[in-house]
């Protein structure tokens, strides 16, 4: 069995309420390991968290997709030992490629601070014995190529040369649930994974026009459950025709085609608020970004959201599509999104880009009374 130190960051902000966000993410982790049949234990001590299991090699990848952590590290145990700690020392920095032009560095940390060597002292015998073993270059700076990382407790000492990258954030679940409006587009899986690394727990809806979009949506969600451990995403599917067909005849019954767009989304919204009080989610997610089309003009999305019973999340806001594109092939999902395509059906010739909250209550007017 080996051991794995897992970090968090914005945790350790949260006072007396820690406790609760550590418990769910060692509830996380342990649902993490269980999916992929990894044999495990989760611990915490202080503000570290711990893995160990059989195949630390193969947890890594997983582990570091659970959100909550900010990164973590395949660790050795050894004794509370100078000599032990700095032999490891060298060992770690031969395996992390530390040799002649390669530059290093160590960084101790005691958490026992009855341990006879300051932290200073530890990196500075540690980094000797480097040299001696590999003629790295000593670099006192983050620049380093290498870091080589000490924690001393009262029990022994790890040391570490890799530190794995993770996508910080919240546990997931934390935060409560939310319903995500998901297309077969770039931008609305992007929304839900910002909402679940926000401590979230998504419920991904879809409303169906086609065969082509609704493939391309579920396996967006596939990709997505690669980042929810500890809640099961399950997608609810619903047909598009049947939420707004009523309202877009209506709409040419009255000569008023331009407002399809913003009554089209209206009664998605509409009908997730449904969903979400049936599911017991407090908000829905979409993935509109300022100006990006004709329904996401800041006109538009005042009229979009009145008088919508749920709040509406739009984490990609402030963003342009480049920074979308990026984050989108950095979770996954880009390729499937943008696979072969069809149209909206529904798009009309002219949409309106800016809509008014008073010709928004005529137009609602209007409809009711053809019935």
């Amino acid at each position: 069995m080996g051991l794995v130190l897992l970090r968090y960051g914005e945790l350790a902000l949260k006072g007396r309420n820690r406790g609760a966000f550590v418990r769910r993410l060692r509830r996380n982790l342990r649902a993490c390991l269980k999916s992929h049949a990894l044999v495990g234990e989760v611990t915490s001590v202080g503000q570290r968290v711990y893995v160990r299991a059989e195949d630390v090699e193969g947890a890594l990848e997983p582990l570091s997709r659970v959100f909550g952590l900010t990164s973590l590290s395949p660790v050795a145990e050894v004794a509370r030992d100078m000599e032990a700690i700095a032999e490891e020392c060298v060992r770690q920095a031969e395996l992390a490629g530390v040799k002649p032009g390669v530059s290093y560095r160590v960084r101790a940390r005691r958490s026992d601070k009855t341990f006879p060597y300051i932290s200073p002292e530890i990196n500075r015998l540690a980094g000797e014995a480097i040299y001696r073993a590999t003629e790295g270059t000593i670099d006192l700076s983050k620049n380093a190529d290498v870091t080589i990382g000490v924690e001393v407790s009262h029990t022994g000492a790890l040391v570490y040369g890799r530190v794995i990258p993770a996508y910080g954030g919240l546990p997931v679940g934390i935060e409560g649930r939310v319903v995500a409006l998901i297309s077969g587009g770039i931008d609305s899986p992007v929304a839900a994974w910002l909402m679940m690394k926000r401590g979230c727990s998504v419920i991904p809806l879809h409303f169906s026009q086609n065969e082509t979009e609704t493939a391309k949506a579920l396996d967006n969600v596939r990709i997505l459950s690669r980042f929810s451990y500890g809640w099961d995403l399950r997608p609810v599917v619903l047909d598009h025709g049947e939420v707004v067909g009523p309202t877009l005849d209506k709409l040419r019954q009255i000569g008023e085609e331009r407002w399809g767009c913003i009554l089209c989304k209206r009664a998605l919204l509409l009908r997730a608020c449904e969903v979400a009080e049936e599911l017991g989610a407090h908000a829905l997610v979409m993935g509109d970004a300022l100006g990006q089309v004709a329904s996401q003009t800041l006109a538009n999305l005042e009229v979009i959201s009145d008088g919508i019973p749920k709040p509406i999340l739009r984490p990609l806001i402030g963003m342009d599509k480049g920074e979308i594109v990026a984050l989108a092939q950095r979770i996954g999902t880009f390729d499937i999104s943008t696979r072969s395509q069809e149209a909206c059906p529904y798009l009309p010739q002219h949409p309106l880009t800016r809509g008014t909250l008073r010709k928004l209550r005529e137009v609602l007017t209007a409809l009711e009374e053809v019935g």
